[in-house]
């Protein structure tokens, strides 16, 4: 495949963390994971949430059609594959086929009834790759990890996602500034 060719590395001494070489693939994944995670263990006072009042249990109506059409509208054809090596070109394609679109939504459904999520959707694939214009390409921070994930998993969350969303603010629980919507007027929020 075009998108999985392997790229000529940088010429480079090593890669340094803390002042110390990377020679090895742990020493390197370990300078990755830290400087990429700094915020993990840090700890965080979530007390806030018990202000908030505890609302209505609502329901949650099968997925429609539309809302996958409006979900997969969003996204770039040209971006990579996931791990399942679908691509959003790809998938935009076999959803206008009503009977594929339906078999999608219902194992979207099927999801959210059983409040199971499949661990095909969970498994990720992590690729490294430099920064564009870097002067010095031995530090960490001069690489950027890149994230793959299944694609039909990230097309559910998406429909997910929208319609919390909608939810979320027609009930006034989010802010419209929260959606890029900044306006001084309350009327046309």
């Amino acid at each position: 495949m075009n998108w999985a060719k392997r790229k000529t590395l940088l010429t480079i001494k090593s890669i340094l963390y803390e002042g110390q070489p990377c020679n090895t693939l742990p020493d390197l994944w370990y300078a990755l994971h830290l400087s990429y995670n700094l915020a993990k263990n840090r700890p965080i006072n979530a007390s806030f949430l018990n202000k908030i009042p505890q609302a209505d249990q609502i329901p949650w109506p099968s997925f429609l059609k539309q809302e996958f059409k409006d979900a997969i509208a969003k996204c770039l054809s040209l971006s990579t594959p996931g791990l399942d090596y679908i691509s959003w070109r790809y998938l935009k394609s076999i959803i206008t086929n009503d009977r594929c679109l339906l078999k999608i939504i219902q194992i979207a459904n099927m999801c959210i009834d059983l409040e199971f999520w499949l661990s095909h959707f969970k498994l990720s694939n992590t690729v490294v790759i430099s920064k564009p214009n870097k002067i010095n390409y031995n530090s960490p921070k001069s690489f950027c990890p890149i994230i793959l994930l299944n694609t039909t998993g990230k097309l559910i969350e998406k429909a997910i996602s929208n319609r919390l969303q909608f939810h979320l603010s027609a009930n006034d629980f989010l802010d419209s500034h929260q959606f890029g919507v900044f306006t001084n007027n309350p009327q046309q929020m």
